[in-house]
């Protein structure tokens, strides 16, 4: 089996962040509606609107479930994945646990990765950045940084 790259960790916290709302109980996270409209828990969450607040350590749980699941989707989509370098796979994997397994199930990306056409799947990436019907600065951010894990390993490969 393999385990969740810590580079997909590491995307989902820095993209994702564990939001403190409200202010007044900065120890845990409530529920709050994500710039794509859904609400959301912790490190990105989908939830419920009258979930009851969790602490950081129950956030970072929530995250490994969802990534775990994002990662086993991922592995039946693109199955090259499991012989690439561990940063394909986590850029693959963030993208999953942020749109879910059905964006990934039907896009070109998928094609792509399963290509190996890593410039063409970085392309693709970047297509994926709206959001309740507009771009979104985080997720042209997010794909970015995604983009950038699939070409550092093209060119590690090439050198």
């Amino acid at each position: 089996m393999i385990a969740v790259p810590q580079a997909a960790i590491d995307l989902a916290k820095r993209f994702e962040g564990f939001h403190r709302v409200p202010k007044n109980d900065p120890g845990r996270a409530h529920p709050y509606v994500c710039p794509a409209g859904y609400w959301t828990i912790g490190y990105g969450h989908l939830c419920d609107p009258k979930h009851p607040p969790i602490s950081e350590g129950e956030g970072e749980a929530y995250l490994a479930r969802d990534l775990a699941t994002a990662l086993e989707a991922t592995l039946r989509f693109c199955p090259v994945l499991a012989t690439e370098p561990e940063g394909r796979l986590a850029a693959i994997v963030d993208f999953t646990f942020n749109l879910g397994a059905g964006r990934l199930q039907t896009s070109t990306l998928r094609r792509r990765a399963n290509q190996r056409d890593w410039a063409a799947a970085s392309t693709e990436l970047r297509r994926w950045v709206y959001g309740g019907g507009r771009v979104l600065p985080g997720l042209v951010a997010r794909r970015e940084a995604e983009a950038a894990w699939l070409l550092l390993n093209s060119q590690s490969k090439n050198m």
